[in-house]
């Protein structure tokens, strides 16, 4: 089995990389960055969102898991103590690999360039260069709302989390194939209307974003922040493809969302 580490390049990740990769080597796993079949992610969830960009060509044959230097993340669940433990039940194949739902992003232009096309893990949100957004919303081929405010923020259910959650949006299991578009400072008055919740929308309906005010918006696709010019449109999906995760012993999703969210040091 082939393997590749990806470090928050902090000194502590640095090291438990150090010590992983010897430890891995001795069990007779590859070191391959080209082609892993697993990618060890040290850092935090962020760290893992890098090493999946890197890997987004490889969506259906690389698994992820990672191995938390900070907080405890959803992505990042394993403890520094715990490395070798972890280490053993990879060399023994001690685990099963599950998938999350992945947002596909479609940015068309008004010129003919060909479409830009990237691969979300937890969210994808749309702004405004100029102090308001203004888009037409469409729902399968359907005008639904023609938005002003801050921004749109598209998120998957695993992202469902993250910055969807601060924008007061749902909590989604990662097992529902579904992406939810939620508002970042709407406005709403006896003029202008929008819908004011967020929408969760299932695998095969799709949302169209047609710019009203201006061709030119920042886009972001988990970490990454773009700048898009001469834009004609933005199609969010939940695409085909999937991230795969290693798992080696049950972490209930809602177990998550407690230990981050209420109270990790509770009695039970």
């Amino acid at each position: 089995m082939k393997f590749f580490i990806q470090s928050r390049n902090d000194d502590l990740s640095n090291n438990l990389m150090q010590n992983a990769k010897a430890y891995l080597v001795d069990f007779g796993l590859v070191l391959d960055e080209e082609n892993p079949d697993i990618v060890l992610s040290i850092g935090g969830d962020g760290t893992l969102l890098h090493a999946f960009h890197k890997y987004k060509h490889l969506t259906s044959s690389v698994a992820f898991v990672g191995i938390h230097t900070g907080h405890l993340g959803f992505y990042a669940d394993w403890k520094p103590a715990e490395i070798e433990k972890l280490v053993i039940s990879l060399a023994k194949k001690e685990f099963e690999v599950i998938e999350y739902p992945l947002l596909e992003v479609t940015i068309n232009y008004r010129h003919g360039e060909d479409s830009s096309v990237y691969l979300a893990v937890n969210e994808s949100t749309v702004k405004s260069p100029d102090v308001t957004l203004v888009m037409d919303v469409e729902l399968n081929g359907s005008h639904f709302e023609r938005f002003r405010g801050d921004g749109l923020c598209m998120s998957t259910p695993s992202g469902s989390t993250a910055y969807n959650k601060a924008l007061g949006g749902a909590i989604v299991h990662p097992s529902l194939e579904a992406m939810q578009l939620a508002e970042i400072a709407s406005i709403n008055n006896r003029v202008f209307r929008t819908v004011g919740s967020p929408l969760v929308l299932p695998k095969h309906h799709s949302c169209l974003l047609k710019p009203v005010k201006g061709p030119d918006f920042m886009v972001t696709v988990d970490h990454l922040q773009l700048l898009h010019k001469d834009v004609q449109s933005i199609m969010y999906r939940v695409s085909n493809e999937k991230i795969r995760f290693a798992r080696f012993r049950a972490f209930p999703f809602w177990t998550r969302v407690h230990d981050s969210f209420i109270d990790s040091d509770l009695e039970r």
